[in-house]
This record gives C-alpha cells, structure tokens and sequence, in this order.
C-alpha cells in the first residue's frame, strides 16, 4: 500500500447517456375502463328502453 495521499483518477470513460422513456401508448387499465364505460352504458341503455317499452304497452 502506498503512502501516498493523493486519491488515484478514475478512468475517464464516460457512462453511456440512458436512453429517454417514451411511453407510445396508453397504459392497460385505460383499456379497461372504457371497455367497462362502453358496456356498463349499453347495458343501461338497454334496461331504460325496455323500461320504457314495458311503460308503453301498459
């Protein structure tokens, strides 16, 4: 071991830049939620028109 108090260099190799995240497309649980949002709307459609069509023929 040296007695030298100088500390030693490190190499000067420069780290690779990381690579910037881009997101291309929306995450999953948006898929979701509008694959419920457009069910969930139709099923309600459907139940008030057949309210309504049991409302008219009364």
């Amino acid at each position: 071991m040296s007695d030298d108090p100088t500390p030693q260099a490190a190499p000067a190799t420069s780290p690779a830049p990381a690579r910037k995240y881009v997101e291309n497309k929306p995450p999953r649980g948006v898929y979701v939620r509008v694959f419920i949002y457009v069910v969930a709307t139709h099923v309600l459609l459907a139940f008030m028109s057949i309210i309504f069509i049991i409302a008219k023929n009364r």
